[in-house]
């Protein structure tokens, strides 16, 4: 693996600060085509975004997420959703409680990653009113809001990088 590839995965981080311009369609959609080749169980594929630039509905969804208004100064939100029977079509219960998530968690870190080797801020945001959310944004009762993902020109400053738990730390047993 190139080590700028690795420089890039090791200094995503999360921004809650952007300017508030528009993306351009062609990155927007690039990132989301990159966020696609996340693996997923059985290629099923399990997922659906909204893409959210509309004002009003970026409030709403700020007010879903119990205040965390930063997120209407993204250029773009992506609302990352889980479709479980999708998974479960091939898995049963463990594909709709359990795979669809890692699934939707696989194609959010694609999505971030994308977003920062193109320069952007963004943010993983899974404190939220699952229902609300669903609600503003009129999604079907058999697919689940999972993240909230705003990506944007970053305003100021980059956050310094915060440190991170050493291997020996976590790695609980070796065997080679």
């Amino acid at each position: 693996m190139s080590e700028e590839c690795i420089k890039k995965i090791k200094t995503r981080q999360s921004i809650r600060r952007f300017t508030g311009e528009s993306l351009h369609e062609n990155e927007i959609l690039e990132i989301i085509k990159t966020g696609t080749s996340a693996p997923s169980a059985g290629n099923k594929q399990p997922w659906r975004i909204v893409l959210v630039t509309k004002e009003n509905i970026k409030e709403q969804l700020a007010a879903a997420a119990y205040g965390q208004t930063f997120i209407t100064t993204a250029g773009v939100i992506l609302v990352i959703c889980a479709v479980p029977y999708e998974s479960a079509e091939r898995y049963g219960e463990r594909g709709s409680t359990l795979y669809v998530l890692q699934d939707t968690a696989a194609l959010s870190q694609n999505i971030l990653l994308a977003a920062h080797i193109k320069g952007y801020g963004a943010c993983w945001v899974g404190a939220f009113d699952e229902i609300e959310v669903a609600k503003v944004l009129k999604i079907p009762k058999e697919m689940k809001p999972v993240a909230l993902i705003p990506i944007g020109k970053i305003a100021g400053n980059l956050p310094n990088l915060r440190t991170r738990k050493q291997v020996s730390d976590i790695l609980i047993q070796e065997s080679f």
